[in-house]
């Protein structure tokens, strides 16, 4: 589990306010260019705000790459946040939308969202994206309807489908307490099409303890959301406690808010996945960005 160092929320602030103009630095994107989301902290896991062009590495397949883009203010995304609904959260479902709020009265004013919903079934609230934080809350707050099996894989697939229209930078945050128990899709072509649509996940999970009509059940995030959130660049964060929702919810739209933007042109457009690693040059950084891309032939776009 990770834990949020107390002094995190000012460091936080700090972060999004402290890159004075002179320090933000911006190389145009070309439609050739693979955009590259990158998340740096430090040895205390807080954010790094200040670096520049030359701090940065990309290795497409092993190899350095020419970065052509470089971006350190915060760019709009459109996001779906999904929250599971099936029976084993029912207890918690109250400081989940809590937490879930803490994310949304975050959002930007160039933002834009949908709250989803997964069980049985999967539903979306509303049915467009939208920059209205009070409208996303209500909904958050009143629309949510219980069920019982997870369709976790499936939910996260139709998220990333509802993304596929939007330009810009796309993101689907989830969060569930359980393996996915009903889905028709599995884990390995949800990462597949996040990696070839260019979508960011985030996890949030959280163990919970219920009782199944027999015992006392303690569940257990699926380990998928791991890997998942890993390959595309976005957090996971897993915890015991529902207390630490708020500041969970609120730790990914800052990170969000806070990150770089990086990008290349591919020298072997070959229609094949390549490998992807971003380093940072400084010591003591720690620089989180998606693992793998779709090096997209000529004309297939």
């Amino acid at each position: 589990m990770r834990r949020i160092a107390p002094a995190l929320i000012a460091t936080i602030a700090l972060a999004l306010t402290a890159t004075a103009a002179a320090q933000r630095q911006t190389i145009k994107v070309s439609t050739d260019s693979v955009a590259v989301y990158v998340t740096v902290t430090d040895a205390d896991k807080r954010l790094v705000p200040d670096l520049v062009l030359d701090d940065f590495e990309i290795l497409d397949n092993g190899k350095p790459v020419n970065i052509n883009v470089f971006e350190n203010k915060p760019v709009p995304i459109t996001t779906v946040v999904m929250i599971d609904t099936s029976g084993s959260i029912t207890a918690e479902l109250g400081f989940v939308k809590e937490g879930a709020e803490q994310f949304l009265l975050r959002l930007l004013p160039e933002d834009k969202a949908q709250v989803g919903e997964f069980s049985d079934k999967i539903k979306f609230h509303p049915g467009e994206f939208i920059d209205n934080r009070d409208r996303l809350i209500y909904l958050l707050r009143n629309e949510l309807d219980f069920g019982y099996p997870t369709r976790l894989w499936d939910a996260v697939d139709e998220s990333i489908e509802r993304l596929l229209p939007v330009a810009g930078r796309k993101v689907v945050l989830v969060f569930t307490d359980g393996e996915d128990t009903a889905s028709k899709i599995g884990l390995g072509k949800v990462m597949d099409k996040a990696r070839e649509k260019d979508v960011m996940v985030y996890a949030v999970g959280l163990q919970v303890t219920y009782f199944n009509g027999q015992q006392r059940v303690r569940t257990s995030p699926d380990r998928g959301l791991k890997r998942l959130a890993e390959d595309t660049g976005g957090g996971y964060f897993e915890l015991k406690r529902s207390a630490d929702l708020g500041e969970t919810f609120t730790r990914v739209a800052n990170e969000l808010h806070s990150q770089y933007v990086l990008g290349f042109s591919p020298e072997t457009p070959d229609g094949r996945v390549h490998k992807l690693e971003v380093r940072v040059k400084k010591g003591g950084m720690n620089a989180r960005a998606r693992k793998s891309y779709l090096a997209a032939a000529p004309g297939t776009k």
